[in-house]
């Protein structure tokens, strides 16, 4: 079967003059056209492509790399918005819809929105949402404390920054826990910090507990290697200042230095810390 929103490796099964017909192990064949056809191929070879539906709801390969597939989630652009809702950009040649049903608030032309991708049931199309929560679950969980994941950043709240747990649950990530920049849309590493009794999850950006004694030591010490084996920080500098230019905290930048003192890496002196 011939999935849509996703790569397929299909055969090469014919050369036409609109471009090779490709197709799998169940009869099912679909068009690469001639833009997309590589310069060297053989009848019989395998390549993978993108299938989606064209302007004219035709199943289509194509070989450009779409910024996102279906069941995931990503941050896209709005290209255009008409009659029928949001057409984001994701990369090929027909923009993805975003439904006015399928939007939190109304979109904005030029504006950025992470959206899910998904194949509707009752249209068979790809389409894209901005109701996000309607895709994630937090009843059944498939992560536990201390496990390192794949986080997508979606909203600010009072709290900190909402996150979508390796594209199927939700959680939180504390403002005051948080010392770098960070964005709508953002991919990033996270640590699950908490698990609720109500299945609510807290995230960390930093390793936890002994975990992450080693990353810090190591970006302290590709930190002063980088800058002439000194730095300005020591284990009484300001936490702002620690914020600042390591982007941890100040408890996560002692447990650095510590780490790195016992192996006799380095030297603390009463204004800074310098490599041995």
């Amino acid at each position: 079967m011939i999935a849509l929103g996703k790569y397929n490796n299909l055969e090469i099964l014919r050369d036409t003059t609109v471009g090779l017909f490709l197709g799998d192990d169940e009869g099912n064949d679909v068009l690469l056209p001639n833009k997309y056809v590589p310069e060297e191929f053989e009848i019989g070879d395998y390549l993978d492509v993108f299938c989606y539906l064209d302007h004219e709801e035709r199943i289509v390969a194509t070989t450009l790399v779409p910024f996102v597939t279906v069941d995931q989630f990503q941050l896209l652009q709005v290209a255009e918005v008409n009659e029928y809702g949001a057409f984001m950009d994701w990369g090929l040649e027909k923009h993805l819809l975003v439904p006015f049903r399928e939007q939190r608030n109304k979109m904005q032309e030029g504006q950025w929105y992470v959206v899910y991708c998904y194949l509707d049931e009752k249209t068979d199309r790809l389409v894209a949402s901005n109701k996000l929560d309607k895709f994630l679950s937090n009843e059944n969980l498939t992560v536990q404390a201390l496990d390192e994941v794949d986080l997508v950043v979606t909203r600010l709240t009072d709290l900190g920054w909402e996150v979508i747990i390796n594209h199927k649950h939700k959680g939180l990530v504390y403002s005051n826990e948080i010392f770098k920049k960070v964005a709508v849309g953002d991919k990033l590493k996270g640590y699950i910090k908490n698990i609720r009794p109500d299945n609510k999850i807290d995230v960390s950006l930093q390793p936890i507990g002994y975990q992450s004694l080693e990353p810090a030591a190591n970006l302290i010490y590709e930190k002063l290697a980088a800058n002439g084996g000194v730095l300005n920080l020591h284990d009484k500098s300001d936490p702002e200042d620690i914020k600042r230019i390591m982007q941890m905290s100040k408890k996560t930048f002692k447990k650095g230095i510590g780490a790195l003192y016992k192996e006799r890496k380095i030297e603390i002196k009463p204004d800074s810390i310098k490599l041995l």
